[in-house]
């Protein structure tokens, strides 16, 4: 098995001051059952800093409006908050130009928007979509709907022992058939970090096309969509200390350009009579309705908040993270993880013998520390490996060698119950 991140040396001292860092998060000061809470289900959904959450409070207060279509002050401050958020976004991400952003409900709704605006633009019978063994439910379950439609091929990119993708296979798999590669860039059930560029040039070389599923990347590492040469990226608002139910679709220009749109109403029009309607141009082509205003301008803030921390550090810190909590786990009799790759994310996935995830779960949220317990919206990769479900401790920069500590010690009590 190959040496992982979390085999190296014991955590070091962080390059940021975690402790005044967690001052912004109001939630870290609950208790839960008595105990000081312990949050390690960061993959899930992270929590969200002080300065973020008054941007709902400022925008409800002060400008609340809808955008784009008033003349009046609060309808002017309210869409130049919502798209400065576009070019936030564009900076973070290293796009060329801000009409490249779309904004979305989430990963998810993004990656449909491609499956049913360009994938039904572009794929046809005989054609072949590769997936990866890795990939969350949500980018599986779109192609599969479309591909029983229009009768495309899916295939599935192969992962070894360690929980990291075949690259040998998947050089085989893509052909002239393949119009596209959806895989993630960092995934959710194991934090396997994929080499997304170097697939991408595999694709490219074919002339298929690449979707990139950054939500599990972007809270971690910095993203640059251009180096990447991604054709589309997708990540969400929830997993980088932002707000839920609001999300980013990247896409490359000439794409986007070409796409129909996927969903018709207000904003995404430029004309409409009985007789027919033209569209508007990207990316508001792709933003039908009123949008989740408040959501996308503090969406903006927390990744100002992010790239204010840094994002070197954060990654650097929550790998100190992962070591400590490895070396701590492995300790306990019976006890496997699952996802050992090199180089992984912040992700500590494991089953223990003798005791089901679900038990361990309820119990250890009776002493206060928060894991996820289940199948993590991946199941093919879980049944790959023989197990239903697995517990999954999951960092952010906001926790501690401390509360890894408080990790272990609830899960060694709570395994010695259930024996």
């Amino acid at each position: 098995m190959s040496q992982s991140i979390a085999d190296a040396a014991p955590a070091s001292a962080p390059s940021l001051d975690v402790a005044r860092l967690r001052d912004a998060f109001p939630i870290l000061k609950r208790q839960v059952h008595g105990k000081t809470l312990v949050y390690l289900d960061n993959a899930a959904t992270s929590q969200t800093p002080q300065p973020v959450i008054d941007v709902f409070d400022d925008y409800y207060r002060r400008y609340n409006a809808n955008i784009h279509r008033g003349l009046h002050t609060l309808a002017d401050e309210a869409t130049a908050a919502f798209e400065g958020t576009r070019e936030t976004v564009r900076g973070f991400l290293n796009a060329a130009d801000a009409r490249q952003i779309v904004f979305t409900r989430g990963t998810t709704e993004a990656i449909n928007l491609v499956a049913q605006s360009w994938g039904r633009a572009n794929l046809a019978p005989g054609d072949e979509v590769l997936v990866s063994m890795l990939e969350h439910h949500s980018n599986i379950v779109p192609w599969q709907l479309l591909a029983r439609e229009i009768g495309f091929t899916l295939k599935v990119i192969p992962v070894d022992d360690d929980g990291a993708l075949d690259l040998a296979a998947y050089a085989a798999l893509v052909s002239e058939r393949t119009r596209l590669v959806a895989v993630n860039h960092v995934s959710n059930a194991f934090g396997t970090v994929n080499p997304v560029a170097e697939m991408a040039a595999t694709a490219h070389r074919v002339g298929a096309r690449i979707l990139v599923d950054g939500a599990q990347a972007v809270p971690h590492q910095p993203v640059d969509v251009q180096a990447i040469d991604a054709d589309f990226y997708a990540f969400s608002g929830h997993k980088v200390y932002g707000p839920t139910g609001v999300g980013v679709l990247y896409g490359k220009r000439e794409l986007l350009e070409a796409m129909p749109p996927w969903q018709g109403g207000g904003e995404m029009i430029a004309t409409v009579s009985f007789s027919g309607s033209t569209f508007a141009d990207i990316p508001h082509k792709f933003e039908a309705g009123t949008p989740a205003i408040a959501e996308v301008i503090a969406l903006g803030r927390a990744l100002e908040w992010v790239q204010g921390v840094g994002l070197a550090a954060i990654g650097q810190w929550e790998q100190a993270l992962l070591a400590h909590a490895t070396q701590g786990v492995r300790r306990i009799d019976g006890l496997r993880i699952l996802g050992t790759a090199p180089g992984k994310a912040g992700v500590l996935s494991f089953v223990v013998d003798g005791a089901h995830s679900q038990d361990i779960g309820l119990l250890i949220d009776q002493l206060g520390v928060a894991i996820r317990t289940g199948h993590h919206c991946a199941q093919p990769l879980l049944h790959h490996f023989g197990v239903d479900a697995t517990c999954r401790a999951s960092f952010a920069a906001y926790n501690t060698l401390e509360e890894v500590d408080t990790f272990v010690a609830a899960l060694e009590r709570v395994i010695g119950m259930l024996r």
